[in-house]
């Protein structure tokens, strides 16, 4: 479990033999506790919906956005090629997880707050870590986090990463979740996408979910 282990789209498409591809040690690391907090629930159930149907809108990311709207300036628009990059490290993870890590992503202080916070509190697990994070002013999506220590990490570490990931989801979300939809396809069509022991793939009509194998364990 050594190390950060991030999902690579371009060693996806490029070694449908290597089933660790993106994963420098040859193995997932996984994560046994799902997030039992009920707060965050409404936000996984939203995105969840945008993955299927691209014209929802995330009450969150419209109050997060309506600052630049205000001014009468619209963002520009990500390019299509930045914005495969920015998803392709997160674009397979479980439909929940992503989830959590798109709205995460615009809450970069906290993200920086929480994964110091897991650093230095390595024994708190289960309920006592529950209990720790919800006591910090930190939005429910970043407390979901904790429970991904790595994904959390690799949020920190690259942060830059983290803070354009944000902006393009508060900016863009339909075609953020029509990105992520593109690369999963392409995946898919490489024979580098299907359910195993880790996730289950469930394809409806041209939407493609991913849910861990096992609801209480979670491969990153």
């Amino acid at each position: 479990k050594g190390g950060l282990h991030m999902l690579n789209m371009s060693s996806f498409i490029l070694d449908a033999k290597d089933d660790s591809a993106g994963h420098p040690d040859g193995a997932r690391a996984q994560v046994k506790r799902p997030c039992p907090q009920k707060t965050w629930k409404t936000l996984v159930v939203l995105i969840a919906a945008g993955m299927m149907f691209t014209g929802v809108k995330f009450p969150h990311a419209m109050a997060q956005s309506a600052g630049p709207s205000a001014t009468g300036s619209a963002p520009a628009s990500v390019p299509q090629e930045k914005l495969d990059s920015l998803l392709a490290p997160i674009a397979l993870y479980p439909d929940q997880l992503l989830a959590q890590t798109l709205m995460a992503a615009t809450y970069p202080l906290d993200v920086v707050a929480a994964a110091r916070f897991v650093k230095e509190n390595k024994d708190l697990k289960g309920e006592a870590l529950d209990k720790a994070v919800l006591e910090k002013n930190w939005d429910p999506s970043v407390q979901s986090l904790t429970a991904y220590p790595q994904v959390l990490e690799m949020m920190n570490d690259k942060l830059e990463w983290t803070q354009e990931l944000g902006d393009a989801f508060l900016a863009e979300q339909k075609r953020v979740m029509q990105t992520v939809q593109t690369l999963r396809q392409k995946a898919e069509a490489a024979g580098n996408l299907k359910s195993s022991e880790q996730i289950k793939v469930v394809k409806e009509q041209t939407t493609i979910i991913i849910e861990p194998a096992q609801p209480d364990v979670v491969y990153v």
